[in-house]
């Protein structure tokens, strides 16, 4: 992690995905985006941070590994490659939904189509 150009999408996907496997979505909800807005604070551009994105993408991550047995992620990035898509949240919202103040400080709900946890039952 001692330059950004290294830490991409994918190691954003492998740390919620421990989280995930550890404690559980939920509160890797809280873990990952705490995480994720010290990181842009700490970085001078605390306005990059969006709640409902950081959601979204735990809530993915935790919905393809609660229906997935590999405990190794490299598997389960081959088994959910549409998760190695940084904008797979285009599927579910509109970009001006998450571009919002609302979608910025809280959550909200998709506004394209519901989510897969969603039609999941949560």
């Amino acid at each position: 992690m001692a330059t950004a150009e290294r830490f991409g999408h994918r190691q954003h996907l492998r740390l919620t995905w421990l989280a995930v496997r550890r404690y559980g979505t939920t509160a890797a909800v809280d873990l990952v985006s705490d995480g994720i807005q010290r990181t842009a604070r700490y970085a001078g551009a605390p306005h990059t941070y969006n709640a409902a994105g950081s959601q979204a993408w735990v809530e993915l991550v935790g919905h393809h590994a609660g229906r997935s047995g590999t405990t190794d992620f490299d598997a389960f990035a081959d088994q959910h490659p549409a998760l190695l898509d940084k904008k797979l949240l285009a599927r579910f919202y509109r970009s001006s939904m998450l571009a919002g103040d609302l979608a910025r400080t809280g959550w909200v709900e998709p506004d394209l189509a519901p989510s897969p946890w969603q039609q999941a039952g949560g």
